[in-house]
């Protein structure tokens, strides 16, 4: 994590880092303020909060109750050496705590990340440099000089690998910073890496060593800058928006035909007949969410028709709001990166229709598993610690190259089926179970969702969604039936050849024409490392196809300037706005950061402002006392804001409440108001009741997002794609 350090006044100093700020400060004996802790002190917090919490995720885990539990810690400084001192923890509990939960308990407090950190004693490395901001150097491991470890699926070395993506990322001026490592059964790692100065981009890895996990990151999180996938959504902001290209220099723009019908440019036949079986899809349907561009038509990519060649235009918002990550890829060589594109694809197809059809896969043979010593010992780790393990053949009868591993909790009755796929068996079935404990400890299996019998649960369309982010879904009980669909096979795509990525792809390729699919595919190599994504219309959507109708995320250009500009707005434009809300039939409890595509701080009312909260601001603004008093109940029943601002509408609802009965009058209430809510808290709720203060808590901003600093930080790592690639482009 970058933490950047600012100067204030006197002794003051302000870190920053994510999207929080921290004041330090020296006591007036050392000549400063006494203003806030000094840094040293919070060293101190940090290991006892540290503790705190993981007493705290052990509580939680087991339906604990943590309000009669204490702790506290004394730090206790050796008289002959200041830096020698003892950290001294101590736990207060409750007698009804049983023995074991005392000792489960001080086993999680020994596992506080401050107190291991401390312990192994941290390396500190202390450099000058002419520019931080422009210090673009990975922070990433180096590897061993001379080592090259290859590994099946890789073209080339795991340290060559490292050492190009590395290099890549610090040429567009990208910090990565290794945010965790996981490493908890035997031949399983994961972590997790993001842009230090964005860190809303970042990318998990997972492998069999820390060196392929790594490399799984990093190629990961080249995939996604290629493909734009970490702006999924996002406003881009006016200056892109009104650039010369918006996405990629060879983008084309196509405007809408008469009565807002396709352009005769985008798609084909065999893409309309999917993707507009009614012809209910308008062009204005497919207008880009991050330029909102509307003047300029549908901005589409170019796509190759791998049965003929042929170039087919997609629309950008067509593949946003349908495939999210699903079929992008980034390798050492092409046919690397379609081998592993290709590969998910199918991981994902097969895994939705095991699970949406409640298939029950056949075990793999004990004799079998056998052959995969490294495999073996990392499930042997997890049945070790109270995991039962299966692990099953799920190519479905040969068909696929794809496996699963499905982990029980018998602790709480959940489970959890991972799937990995490749052409080799063994990679595949590495892959499920690394993908299994990605990013995972032995406490965060405790959230697995329960198996049910009830089928409509199971195929409900974001049941799958679920699965897809993070493999964490609802599963069918029939998946854990004795008698299976299929027969096991010991399968091998490999190809007819040698095992080489050549022939694995064009084996992969093989069965989508063996389906009858269309597949078209785009390849970036602006950045300097070969990426594909790959679209399997009908086959490879995630989301549901009339999304591009009823759901489509270009929603947010009917409300984002409006709500951006919210403190400017006129009665009749926060009417008209009211009204456009209350007529779309959208979620009342969906955010305003997916709404409008701006990344808000989460730690502020902007970040944690929902439809049903805008439109009660609104409603106070107008002084629409009756709707307002509607939506504070509401919001009241079932608010997961903070406590502060659920406070203050519980003010709001009584004060509301008041003013709306003939026979009450506020003024024989105000004071006991004050002494619950606080004067402060009262005068701001007084205030919004009769629109003297509108949007209490809402800083204003503007389409130029002035002040929202995360979201500025996101466009300013997509200008640093968009500059490489107008260079690379000559534009």
């Amino acid at each position: 994590m970058e933490i950047k350090v600012n100067y204030l006044d006197n002794l003051r100093l302000e870190a920053k880092f994510d999207d929080f700020t921290v004041t330090s400060d020296q006591p007036i004996r050392y000549k400063g303020d006494g203003s806030a802790p000094g840094p040293f002190d919070y060293f101190l917090a940090s290991s006892a909060m540290c503790a705190a919490y993981f007493v705290k995720v052990y509580c939680n885990a087991r339906n604990i109750p943590t309000e009669n539990i204490r702790l506290s810690q004394n730090n206790i400084v050796d008289p002959e050496n200041r830096y020698k001192q003892i950290f001294k923890i101590q736990v207060e509990l409750p007698e009804d705590i049983s023995a074991k939960d005392r000792e489960g308990m001080l086993r999680s407090i020994d596992r506080c990340t401050v107190k291991k950190v401390v312990q192994t004693g941290p390396e500190f490395q202390i450099e000058v440099v002419e520019n931080i901001d422009e210090d673009a150097q990975a922070l990433l491991m180096g590897a061993p000089e001379g080592s090259h470890t290859y590994i099946e699926g890789k073209d080339l070395p795991l340290e060559q690998t490292i050492a190009n993506m590395s290099g890549i990322l610090a040429d567009l001026g990208m910090k990565i910073e290794i945010a965790s490592w996981r490493n908890i059964v035997p031949h399983v790692w994961s972590l997790h890496i993001r842009d230090a100065a964005s860190p809303m981009c970042f990318t998990n890895g997972k492998g069999a060593t820390k060196e392929s996990a790594l490399c799984s990151a990093l190629g990961e999180f080249i995939e996604r800058l290629s493909c734009n996938f970490f702006y999924n959504d996002q406003f881009f902001g006016e200056e892109i928006a009104n650039s010369e290209f918006v996405h990629y220099p060879n983008e084309q723009w196509f405007k809408p035909g008469p009565g807002d019908s396709l352009p005769a440019e985008i798609l084909d036949e065999h893409c309309l007949a999917i993707y507009n079986p009614e012809g209910e899809l308008c062009g204005s349907n497919l207008i880009d969410t991050n330029s909102g561009r509307e003047d300029r038509g549908i901005v589409s990519l170019p796509f190759v028709r791998q049965s003929d060649g042929e170039t087919v235009y997609f629309p950008s918002n067509l593949i946003e709001n349908l495939f999210l990550s699903n079929g992008m890829s980034a390798g050492n060589t092409l046919v690397e990166a379609q081998v592993q594109c290709l590969s998910e694809i199918f991981e994902r197809a097969v895994k939705r229709e095991i699970i949406e059809q409640e298939l029950t896969l056949p075990d793999v043979p004990q004799a079998v598993l056998a052959k995969y010593p490294s495999i073996v010992e990392g499930i042997a780790a997890l049945e070790a610690q109270g995991f039962p393990v299966l692990v099953k053949d799920a190519s479905m009868g040969g068909q696929f190259p794809v496996m699963c591993v499905t982990l029980m909790n018998p602790r709480t009755g959940g489970v959890f089926a991972s799937f990995g796929a490749h052409p080799s068996f063994e990679v595949a079935l590495e892959r499920s179970l690394t993908e299994l404990l990605q990013g995972r400890s032995f406490e965060g299996l405790n959230d697995l969702p329960l198996p049910t019998f009830n089928s409509q649960t199971v195929a409900e369309p974001n049941n799958f969604v679920e699965h897809f982010i993070d493999s964490v879904g609802v599963v069918s009980w029939r998946f854990f039936s004795a008698k299976p669909d299929f027969e096991f096979s010991e399968w091998d795509f490999s190809g007819a050849g040698a095992k080489t990525s050549e022939e694995e792809a064009k084996t992969l390729f093989g069965i989508f024409e063996e389906l009858g699919a269309e597949v078209y595919m785009a390849i970036h190599e602006d950045l300097g490392a070969p990426v594909c994504r790959i679209l399997v219309p009908g086959y490879s959507e995630v989301y549901p196809i009339e999304d591009l109708i009823w759901d489509n995320t270009n929603k947010a250009l009917d409300y984002r300037e409006d709500i951006l500009n919210l403190h400017r707005l006129d009665d009749d434009q926060l009417t008209d706005l009211v009204e456009r809300l209350e007529e779309s039939q959208m979620d009342d409890h969906t955010d305003i950061i997916t709404l409008i595509g701006i990344e808000f701080d989460e730690n502020t009312e902007w970040g944690q402002l929902t439809i049903l909260e805008l439109k009660l601001l609104i409603y106070l603004a107008l002084q629409r006392h009756d709707e307002a008093l509607d939506c504070v109940q509401m919001f009241l029943q079932y608010n997961d804001n903070t406590v502060e601002r659920g406070l203050f509408y519980q003010a709001v609802n009584a004060v509301l409440e008041i003013v709306l009965d003939d026979e009450l009058e506020l003024g024989d209430y105000l004071h006991n108001f004050q002494r619950m809510f606080g004067e402060a808290t009262m005068a701001a709720v007084v205030g919004s009741v009769s629109s003297e203060v509108r949007f209490h808590g809402l800083t204003p901003t503007n389409m130029q997002l002035e002040g929202l600093e995360r979201h500025q930080r996101l466009i300013d790592s997509y200008k640093k794609l968009h500059a490489a690639r107008a260079a690379k482009a000559g534009v």
